[in-house]
This record gives C-alpha cells, sequence and structure tokens, in this order.
C-alpha cells in the first residue's frame, strides 16, 4: 500500500500569532508570575506594567506601530495554546535600511524547550517574506548565552558590541549585536 503525502502534517505548527486586546490579562498574568525572572533582562517597569490595564496600554501602542508598519508584535505560545512570552520585530525602518530589531521573552516554565528558537524562526520568515526586509538585529547583554544561542541557531551572526547600548535592569549595560541577511534576491 502506498503511503498517502498529507502537507498538512509536514508543517510546522505557528508558536507565534499577532497579540491582540484579549492577551492583556494572559500577559499580565504570566508577567506577574515571571516578574523576578524577567528583571535581569528587561528595562524597569513600574508596577503598573505588570496589571491588565498596563498590558492594555502596552498592546493598544504595539498595535498602532504596527498599523503605521513600525512593528510587527507577537505573543509566543505553548504546545497548550496558552501564552507563553512576547516578540516583537520594533523599529522597522523602510526606505534604504529595510530594517527591524528583534526582540522576545519566554516565561520561565516554558524557558529551554525551543519556544524561542521556533518564535525567531517564525518572524524572521515574516520579515523576510511578508515584510520583504533586507536585515534583521537583535541584541543581547553580553552574559546571555542563551539568547545568544537561539539567534545562532537562526543563522544570526555578531557582528559587534555596543557599550551602554541598553538601559536593563536599572543600568546602561552592554550588548552583542547580532544580525540576519535575507538571503533572497534585493
Amino acid at each position: 500500500m502506498r503511503a498517502v503525502y498529507r502537507a498538512w502534517e509536514h508543517e510546522p505548527v505557528s508558536v507565534t500569532r499577532l497579540i491582540t486586546l484579549d492577551d492583556a490579562p494572559a500577559l499580565a498574568k504570566l508577567l506577574q508570575a515571571n516578574r523576578d525572572f524577567l528583571a535581569p533582562w528587561d528595562p524597569a517597569h513600574g508596577d503598573d506594567y505588570f496589571t491588565e490595564a498596563g498590558q492594555l496600554a502596552e498592546i493598544r501602542g504595539s498595535l498602532s506601530q504596527h498599523r503605521q508598519g513600525t512593528r510587527l508584535p507577537h505573543v509566543i505560545l505553548a504546545k497548550s495554546g496558552e501564552v507563553a512570552g512576547r516578540i516583537n520585530l520594533n523599529n522597522i525602518v523602510r526606505g534604504a535600511f529595510q530594517s527591524g530589531s528583534l526582540g522576545y521573552w519566554v516565561s520561565a516554565t516554558e524557558n529551554g524547550r525551543g519556544l524561542a528558537t521556533a518564535a525567531v524562526r517564525e518572524m524572521v520568515q515574516l520579515a523576510f517574506g511578508e515584510l520583504r526586509l533586507h536585515r534583521v538585529e537583535a541584541g543581547t547583554l553580553l552574559h546571555n548565552v542563551r539568547s545568544q544561542r537561539v539567534l545562532e541557531r537562526n543563522g544570526f551572526t555578531r557582528f559587534g558590541v555596543a557599550p551602554g547600548y541598553l538601559k536593563i535592569a536599572g543600568r546602561w549595560q552592554d550588548h552583542a549585536l547580532y544580525q540576519l541577511l535575507n538571503p533572497g534576491p534585493g
């Protein structure tokens, strides 16, 4: 008997989707539960950021930037379908630059399960496919080896170090800079 090829069985399951206002309660709960876990890697946030109202404001701002074409805001989904983190393509610039900056986080309980790697892969595919960007960049704290491995598994190469690049955990910190160029035609 001949095997039947079913395309849908060979397509990877998406681990990201565009953020919606309905994600605010889940994100607030997730951020509250992961506040200490994320603190060393994140800018300092006021208490309101961790509330449903604070997340609604964040999402509204992200979706406004999305409508303007300067941001692609997604949530990362666990295998259960629950929100497990965020991934954004930020600061999308057109013209001669055609570039965007990638940022992401995954909850402590879902960390180390390949979700960030899969989410980065999806965002790169969207950046180079649908958005037709030339370049995606990302920065990590120098000691954030796990995030660097996520980028490297997705083909990013380190191209430099930016001193005092971002204010993370309340202080200006150096970042390793990574980039990935669109392998397709210009």
